[in-house]
């Protein structure tokens, strides 16, 4: 409608003014415009390009050995004696400038409970899309003081604080999945804003062995949020080793980061905390944020602020009780690395016909098929099925007392969970019996003035892993190169334990419910919830 009256109005890009009929529908739509302008400009002029990241180790309190649940009060008490610990690292952190802290799972409460024992200490967390800041009103959603503790230190401290709790759901029998007990339990992580408020519920999919005392959840989850320092993505210990909701959050929903809360025990050679967590870091081109428990009897050490070209901050202690606060600043927006094409080089060379140099040795469950080091320098090439291994090398000295082996595996592993690998390794044995190439080791002392390992992958997910003596990662002294050799440019700073591509083939992983069109649901933040189904193609052919 078009009203007969004049006014002034201001030409935006001129400096006189004119008269003109007012349309208020004009006038309405170019509110609507400039409104949306100028909340891009107010966005973005509040977005960060860095942000400061924190990870808490944590020394974990234990509840008493008993397969008989507590009362929810002395549920409350251990969970509680936790907290104060997590208490004081968050507010360390925020007081250092942090922008978000993550801590580890099983972290409140511990672990190594039976179904019925870890009841109390379970909370119903609710879909963070209720909007909901626990501090500010903590019945809302019954009895929740562990969420509410949490709400009040982010919005105490202004930080974000991510944490891993259990939910649980009330089901019943018209649900065919309801199990007995008529409730579903859930290995969760829950994010707090820096205002105290709900803004991420993640159901762990992948449960280890001993997780017989959670459910996993009937569709996988991929949940993210933004913030003005990047977008993120959230996922749980052996989650990580797994398509989804892992793969699916970078390569189909784009975050920036990831956070990772983990309880996980350290198995050498190739999948210690801090060199596997690092490898992905590099492999998927994100930033990755690992708090790990701090158990050394189990293993259990190993937490680090990874970026994609280097780790930040890590942090592996066998020797003391006590946790461990990282920080560290990253980019809130990781440049894209180049694309990597791992079979290009290797492909390029001849395999040597099979000679009976080779030898077969086991690395966690699985056989390899190797050759032996001879020389201080050389040239070798090994094969196992569709994937051949080349290895050139220099060391500083060839010592008589370690011996250094390349290796290949192309199959399914099958122990502690279910997974199709492609490795090549080069890797110090144990002692001088060959036999003992891919018992762990934490220990060498054979340095090496340059290495230069690729190999004839059918995946484009592979993790590049240079590990050091002490189990030590070496921050910036290694490359890959865009036609999938990793090598280093200068001798290394110290003896290394194992250089690997670590490769994974998803699409060659046993099916689940004998169906791979199975549906992932992805769970926004103040979103609506969408559903997903993600391609599990191969592009270029503890508890964990």
């Amino acid at each position: 409608m078009t009203i007969g009256v004049t006014l002034p109005v201001l030409a935006p890009t001129v400096g006189f003014y004119y008269s003109q009929p007012l349309d208020f529908n004009m006038i309405t739509s170019q509110l609507l415009d400039y409104v949306a302008i100028l909340l891009f400009w107010v966005l973005k002029a509040s977005s960060l390009d860095t942000f400061i990241a924190a990870v808490y180790e944590h020394a974990v309190i234990f509840p008493n050995v008993t397969l008989t649940p507590v009362s929810h009060e002395e549920a409350l008490d251990l969970m509680n004696q936790n907290l104060d610990l997590l208490e004081g690292a968050i507010t360390l952190a925020a007081k250092q400038g942090a922008h978000i802290i993550v801590t580890p799972e099983d972290g409140i409460y511990s672990f190594a409970f039976s179904r019925e024992s870890i009841y109390p200490y379970l909370e119903d967390i609710p879909d963070p899309q209720v909007n909901w800041i626990p501090c500010n009103n903590p019945n809302r959603f019954g009895r929740t003081p562990v969420q509410e503790r949490l709400s009040c230190l982010a919005k105490s401290n202004s930080i974000y604080v991510v944490a891993n709790i259990g939910d649980k759901k009330p089901c019943s029998a018209s649900d065919p999945q309801c199990p007995p007990d008529g409730r579903y339990q859930y290995n969760t992580n829950v994010v707090f804003d820096s205002e105290g408020r709900l803004v991420a519920r993640y159901h762990k999919q992948n449960l280890f062995l001993t997780e017989s005392h959670f459910n996993a959840p009937k569709e996988p989850e991929v949940v993210t949020f933004n913030t003005t320092f990047g977008k993120f993505g959230i996922f749980t210990c052996f989650d990580i080793l797994f398509h989804d909701p892992a793969v699916t959050l970078v390569k189909d929903f784009h975050v920036d980061t990831i956070l990772f809360p983990t309880a996980w025990m350290n198995v050498l050679p190739h999948l210690s905390a801090i060199e596997f967590h690092s490898a992905w870091a590099v492999g998927m081109g994100v930033n990755f944020l690992a708090a790990n428990l701090h158990y050394p009897i189990k293993k259990m050490t190993g937490s680090g602020i990874y970026a994609p070209d280097s780790p930040k901050a890590f942090h592996y202690d066998m020797k003391t009780e006590e946790g461990k606060l990282l920080l560290s600043h990253l980019d809130a927006h990781p440049h894209p690395r180049a694309a990597v094409n791992w079979t290009s080089y290797a492909s390029g060379i001849e395999a040597p016909s099979v000679g009976n140099r080779e030898f077969n040795s086991t690395v966690f469950f699985d056989e390899y098929t190797f050759l032996e080091l001879k020389g201080v320098t050389g040239n070798y090439t090994v094969c196992q099925k569709d994937l051949c291994c080349h290895l050139s090398y220099q060391m500083s000295e060839k010592r008589s007392d370690e011996v250094y082996a390349l290796g290949a595996f192309d199959g399914l592993h099958t122990v502690e969970g279910s997974y199709y690998l492609q490795i090549c390794t080069l890797l110090k044995c144990k002692t001088m019996d060959l036999h003992t190439c891919g018992d762990s080791v934490e220990t060498a002392s054979t340095r090496f003035e340059m290495f230069s390992l690729s190999g004839t992958f059918g995946t484009q997910y592979v993790f590049p892993e240079v590990l050091l003596s002490e189990v030590q990662l070496a921050p910036g002294e290694f490359q890959v190169s865009s036609d999938g050799r990793l090598f280093s440019p200068k001798p290394l700073s110290g003896p290394v334990l194992t250089v690997t591509l670590f490769g994974r083939l998803y699409e060659k992983d046993p099916v689940p419910n004998a169906s791979s069109d199975f549906t992932v649901q992805a769970l926004r933040t103040h979103t609506h919830t969408r559903q997903y189904k993600p391609g599990l193609s191969s592009e270029g052919g503890r508890s964990l």
